[in-house]
């Protein structure tokens, strides 16, 4: 890992750097109208019970899903509480959903993440993510511009005890897709309370036009909806091919 990618991991870190990210969210529509099409189907997925997000960041979730409990692996005043996906402060088989936006590929041993999430889901309780989605088209971003390394050939199903000193924004960017394609039936044998149920590749144009939480666009808010309508159309067609973001749902056995 380089030195810039290790420093703007760390910057993540401070409350600063959160004023920063909520200071463009509100300044930016069109950040808002992309990041909406993400809870928009994070929303739509959710089966009954009780909601955790992990993950939650500058807290924008609750729009979407008033209810949910929002956690994070460092203390924000809009939390409920502060915990490492990897071993869930909950009782067995009582969360009825756990969602998440951009947090899979930070987490050390997602394997570690699976297993609490089969424990403490309910049956036919869901797991439901927007993650960067590895394609022919967005690999070249993802792997030469975005500061998140892309490494394909890691292996994403390790298992092991967290690294207590590790920096928790260590990215790999590959492992949803990893998990979602050359891993899947791998993922089901690991962890066989669980089943993939939904793969969606999306947005490849709207979320790379938008900027993310850069301060730059190439589109406006309107530009952006209307652009998502159409992606909307034709993603079953061509987003496993051209999109940036994918969409999972994980499933617990009934």
């Amino acid at each position: 890992m380089g030195e810039q990618q290790a420093s703007h991991m760390q910057s993540d870190l401070t409350p600063e750097a959160l004023n920063r990210y909520l200071a463009v969210w509100k300044a930016k529509p069109v950040l808002r109208a992309v990041y909406g099409d993400f809870y928009d189907r994070i929303a739509a997925a959710c089966g009954p019970g009780p909601t955790l997000e992990i993950g939650a960041g500058i807290g924008n979730l609750p729009e979407k899903l008033p209810d949910v409990i929002g956690s994070d692996i460092q203390f924000g005043p809009w939390l409920d509480l502060v915990a490492d996906a990897q071993k869930l402060p909950f009782k067995a088989d009582c969360l009825g959903n756990i969602v998440m936006v951009d947090v899979l590929h930070h987490i050390e041993h997602p394997l570690n993440f699976f297993r609490e999430a089969a424990r403490t889901l309910r049956p036919g309780g869901r797991v439901v993510m927007v993650e960067p989605g590895i394609t022919p088209l967005s690999w070249a971003f993802f792997n030469y511009i975005h500061e998140e390394p892309v490494i394909m050939s890691a292996d994403p199903l390790t298992a092991g005890a967290p690294d207590p000193a590790r920096n928790p924004y260590e990215s790999n960017q590959a492992i949803p897709s990893l998990i979602a394609t050359r891993h899947r039936e791998r993922f089901e044998h690991l962890v066989p309370e669980m089943t993939v149920r939904e793969v969606v590749w999306f947005s490849p144009l709207s979320y790379p036009l938008s900027g993310g939480f850069k301060k730059w666009t190439l589109l406006t808010g309107g530009m952006a909806r209307a652009l998502m309508a159409l992606e909307r159309r034709v993603e079953r067609w061509i987003g496993r091919y051209v999109g940036f973001r994918v969409f999972l749902v994980f499933e617990k056995r009934a």
